[in-house]
């Protein structure tokens, strides 16, 4: 015997598992694939559970938007163009399901190298070494140079990109997600934290001027967010601290001047999920009113299932 005593079990209450509710159910579950079958097919056999359904509502919130003219705004951070997804989001401003590109400094970086010279993404450990990490003078050149246009244009900074761009004209420049949303007046708005990207270690880049232009972006910003109540949207792709940052002041810029910004729709993506997207992104905008969305996966995966997920959705 024993020197604890143990609870008996026996006075244990039970019912039958026939008519307790339940969360999930046979209806629900995924379908497996097949080969040869249509994007269409392979969404409509996930399951209807968690992330898969999320996804679709997401999705759904974006055809939405588009329909009531209401704005779509994708912040980006450079991994996702590092990742090969700059295609496929112009894809999506040309089809009018983004309405407005926000990123940090590092992503219009990469954009714009890779619509210059095919290629981006240094070695920074090996050429951390020798000092020559990120002294590249052509990327510098040109970024820079479109912080001075900007303030001297009165042009957005991310704007003043694009359109150097579009002036070059160089190979690859059909990729490039800041050309394309300059050819379509979209905006793309630049978020610049000094020091951080490779472009300020060079004698071209201007403080004032850098700092000029990435203001006027972020009132740019803060325009576009005043327009989100009542149905727009906001993806976070791979930002986890400066675009959750400048989306959380722009919104309560534009709840201050026009007030009502509530009723909108916010997800964040990205690889893990970071504290500043969930709480500046997912959680306190939409406590008003709105719903918000946490989806974890790589962007080279997940980005291209959401545009996928979006057109099906549209089609339908």
């Amino acid at each position: 015997m024993g020197r604890y005593k143990e609870l008996d079990l026996s006075g244990v209450r039970t019912y039958s598992a026939t008519d307790r509710p339940s969360k999930v159910h046979v209806g629900e579950e995924a379908k497996p694939p097949k080969a040869g079958m249509t994007v269409r097919e392979f969404l409509s056999n996930l399951p209807s559970i968690l992330k898969a359904d999320d996804l679709k509502n997401i999705a759904a919130d974006v055809v939405r938007a588009k329909s009531r003219k209401k704005p779509v705004i994708a912040m980006i951070g450079g991994h996702v163009i590092k990742t090969g997804c700059s295609p496929i989001l112009a894809d999506l401003v040309s089809q009018g399901y983004i309405t407005h590109i926000a990123s940090n400094g590092a992503a219009a970086i990469h954009d714009t190298e890779l619509a210059r010279f095919g290629h981006t993404s240094e070695d920074v450990a090996e050429q951390l070494e020798d000092g020559s990490f990120g002294m590249a003078s052509d990327t510098a050149q040109l970024v820079n140079a479109a912080a001075e246009r900007a303030v001297q244009n009165k042009e957005g900074y991310g704007e003043a990109v694009g359109a150097l761009l579009l002036d070059e004209n160089p190979q690859f420049v059909k990729r490039a997600l800041l050309a394309e949303c300059y050819r379509l007046n979209i905006p793309y708005t630049l978020h610049v934290a000094i020091g951080t990207d490779i472009v300020h270690q060079h004698p071209s880049a201007k403080g004032a001027a850098i700092g000029e232009a990435s203001m006027r972006d972020f009132r740019i910003m803060a325009c576009t967010v005043s327009k989100l109540g009542d149905g727009g949207v906001v993806l976070n792709f791979g930002s986890a601290v400066i675009m959750p940052e400048v989306f959380l002041k722009a919104l309560a810029v534009a709840r201050n001047v026009a007030g009502g910004v509530t009723g909108f729709t916010t997800a964040n993506f990205d690889m893990q999920q970071h504290y500043r997207p969930q709480v500046n992104v997912v959680n306190r905008p939409v406590i008003p009113g709105g719903t918000g969305y946490s989806i974890t996966g790589h962007h080279e995966i997940m980005i291209p299932l959401l545009a996928a997920t979006i057109y099906e959705t549209a089609g339908d």
